[in-house]
């Protein structure tokens, strides 16, 4: 069986120079690093990740905790992270919590288990003060979506309060005054921020918040099918429709549909998250952006400068939404 011994032989290199080929240093010139590449393949070589790690401390893995693997919005989050780390040479083990207490802090302890130079983490269910005391532990910690103002240098998140706010404000605009709203979860706190938004830009309007205009959903299609079917079994008629994201706002806009309602003729509707296919879709649903991908490699990022010390990228941690408007909703005749 080749050793590196054989490797550095063959290309006719110093043991440290193969060692920085294989822990991908870019102080090796590209001839040199070919040299010990094809002399690798040439011998068969495999480095011993084993020893590589116990030789560095380092495992050169990276743990990533997500709320579900299925649905439009968590593939591209996770396609981004892994990009950023393979570039780097670094791989990624990935757990799900499905926003549940339990099963989010058992993810934790998964991934801290194996060695994971740091994690990422995209929870929902476990407080704020566990997430604190988690991050005074060895393993460096990034949350993503998440906001915690002491630990804050950690988060990488979307202003949320300000991207409710503009879905509302661009529906009030447009003449609206009888709105309904369909939101998430509310035990996350990206829902809750979504509602103040909301509310915020109701009362900008002096527009009262109604009670029987308010359901709270699931972020599912289904679940915005339940939601828009609530609505109009109402003797209250509404014009418009902001959703807390696009897929509930793909459900309820189906369900105007099958009732022989017209979008936007009978009735308007504005989603949140930006997910592609809405776009698709006629009419095209106008939206607030979640750049949810941008905010992985941001998260990615952070680990690479943070832990495995590349301080020539930079870092942005605080991301603002944008308004897309479509054809899903018009102005009031």
């Amino acid at each position: 069986m080749a050793t590196i011994y054989d490797v550095s032989v063959m290309a006719g290199v110093s043991l440290a120079t193969v060692s920085r080929v294989m822990n991908n240093n870019t102080k090796v010139s590209d001839r040199t690093k070919q040299k010990v590449l094809d002399a690798m393949q040439t011998l068969g070589y495999r480095p011993n990740t084993i020893a590589q790690s116990l030789a560095s401390n380092r495992s050169n893995s990276v743990g990533v905790l997500v709320s579900q693997l299925d649905g439009p919005f968590y593939g591209p989050m996770m396609t981004e992270i892994e990009a950023a780390l393979r570039s780097a040479n670094k791989h990624v083990i990935i757990a799900a919590g499905h926003s549940d207490e339990a099963q989010e802090k058992d993810s934790v302890e998964f991934l801290m288990s194996r060695g994971c130079d740091a994690l990422i983490l995209d929870v929902e269910a476990v407080s704020d003060d566990y997430l604190i005391e988690l991050s005074k532990g060895p393993t460096p910690i990034v949350f993503i979506n998440r906001y915690i103002e002491s630990i804050k240098e950690r988060c990488v998140y979307l202003e949320n309060e300000l991207g409710g706010f503009m879905a509302t404000d661009y529906i009030l605009s447009l003449g609206h005054t009888h709105v309904a709203y369909i939101s998430g979860p509310l035990f996350k706190l990206d829902v809750r921020d979504r509602l103040k938004g909301h509310k915020r830009a109701l009362a900008q309007y002096n527009v009262p918040f109604d009670e029987a205009l308010y359901y709270e959903s699931d972020f599912k299609e289904a679940g915005g099918s339940e939601a828009m079917e609530h609505f109009l079994s109402l003797n209250n008629p509404i014009t418009a429709v902001v959703c807390a994201n696009d897929q509930m706002a793909s459900g309820a806009i189906a369900v105007c549909l099958e009732h022989g309602l017209s979008v936007p003729d009978d009735i308007s509707f504005i989603g949140y998250d930006n997910i592609p296919f809405p776009q698709y879709i006629s009419p095209k649903l106008s939206t607030v952006s979640n750049p949810i991908h941008e905010m992985g490699k941001m998260a990615a990022r952070w680990v690479l400068q943070q832990v495995y010390n590349d301080q020539d990228i930079a870092v942005d941690s605080s991301f603002k939404p944008e308004l897309f408007i479509r054809t899903s909703a018009k102005k009031v005749d």
